[in-house]
């Protein structure tokens, strides 16, 4: 296997950057109401997959790699009823991506290959692969709130048009 020639800590960077610009892109229109609507009645709104990204990433990288003491309440990222603003949800999203990419600016080349384990990501073996599956699951998220964002339009339209 030939070495790696790229520095993962700066493409990971890119890639998460690029993923919270596109967030923040789709969040901007959205009233404070429109975050925390649940367009169908199964599934979680904007806000809790905000809340819960920042969770998953606090946890992950946070806890486990930035050593940051960060304590995770998965079960309240999907359930709390508070509907904080959007600019707080915002702001502790942007926080997280802030230590993320801290945390990525850190790692040595060595880093890469140090061992990792965490409840839900048993298997990961190594930080690439937790940096990796973190990355993979803002984007699967990203997806989920760029079809909300669709349907809460479309929806909105409809009502208007009644």
């Amino acid at each position: 296997m030939t070495a790696l020639t790229a520095d993962p800590g700066r493409e990971f960077t890119r890639y998460y950057d690029k993923v919270a610009e596109q967030i923040h892109c789709l969040v901007q229109p959205l009233s404070d109401d429109d975050l925390w609507k649940h367009p169908y009645p199964y599934g979680n709104s904007i806000g809790h997959l905000l809340l819960h990204l920042t969770g998953n990433l606090n946890y992950y990288i946070g806890a486990q790699i930035a050593a940051s003491g960060y304590v995770r309440n998965r079960d309240l990222e999907f359930t709390d009823a508070t509907r904080q603003p959007k600019a707080s949800v915002l702001a502790d999203f942007d926080q997280a991506m802030a230590m993320v990419k801290t945390t990525l600016a850190r790692q040595a080349p060595t880093g890469w290959s140090a061992p990792y384990t965490a409840k839900g990501m048993e298997d990961a073996e190594n930080r690439f692969t937790a940096f990796l599956r973190c990355a993979a699951h803002l984007q699967h998220h990203a997806a989920q709130i760029i079809y909300l964002t669709k349907e809460i339009a479309r929806q909105s339209q409809a009502a208007e048009g009644a």
